[in-house]
């Protein structure tokens, strides 16, 4: 079986109750529970918290919330590989023969159904995948200031190359963390070399942590649900 971890803990500081906030009339946290639903893939889709609001909320979207999160992986420390892999492990206890776990996160409005196909087709050429997306800039040609405000290259050797010229980079867009039972289990992370990335464009991504953020994102999907991308 295939199942769905969205992490969801109830102390997110910047932006309060954050994954339960509305967001164009809904919680947001409903976003992924439905692009979820609407990909067929799952067998189960688990909402890991240590909150009960946001627990009844989860339930009412179609998610299942079958333990509460433990304390000591629901502060700010808390890493999601971590979070995902103890509601696997979980599963596993309990008797739940699961074969791929997709992490999906609860403000990821911008995912899409053929984003977490495209991130379970993978696992077959590799053992796990994840959402990412380009700079907008060629990072080759940063800067860094000194305690003076004096600039310089990070990377001077690229000091007279053309930004066409230097190699694409990439960064985690924050949406998706596909992977077998055998990678989550291992310990690994998905940045060590096994995991394939899979391409979001940019215009599709945006990351909510401020209430900046969160204007930003609301006005992006409005404009994108217009076009038809979503």
């Amino acid at each position: 079986m295939n199942i769905a971890v969205i992490p969801a803990r109830g102390g997110s500081k910047r932006i309060p109750r954050k994954n339960i906030r509305p967001f164009l009339g809904k919680p947001i946290i409903a976003y992924s529970i439905e692009t979820a639903m609407r990909t067929g893939l799952f067998d189960e889709i688990i909402v890991s918290t240590d909150d009960e609001e946001i627990a009844e909320t989860a339930r009412s979207y179609g998610a299942t919330t079958p333990f509460m999160r433990p304390a000591e992986l629901s502060d700010d420390m808390s890493g999601t590989t971590p979070v995902i892999r103890h509601a696997l492990k979980w599963c596993l206890d309990n008797g739940k023969d699961v074969d791929a776990v997709c992490g999906l996160y609860a403000t990821a409005p911008f995912t899409t159904t053929e984003d977490l196909r495209r991130g379970h087709e993978a696992l077959a050429r590799a053992g796990a995948a994840l959402s990412v997306t380009t700079f907008p800039y060629p990072i080759y040609r940063g800067l860094r200031l000194d305690e003076t405000g004096r600039i310089g290259m990070i990377w001077p050797e690229h000091m007279d190359a053309r930004s066409q010229d230097l190699p694409e980079a990439y960064h985690d867009c924050g949406q998706f963390y596909w992977g077998t039972r055998k990678f989550y289990l291992s310990g690994r992370e998905f940045m060590e070399g096994d995991a394939e990335g899979i391409l979001i464009p940019r215009h599709r991504v945006q990351d909510i942590d401020t209430e900046e953020d969160w204007i930003r994102a609301e006005a992006l999907y409005k404009v994108l649900r217009e076009t038809g991308e979503l």
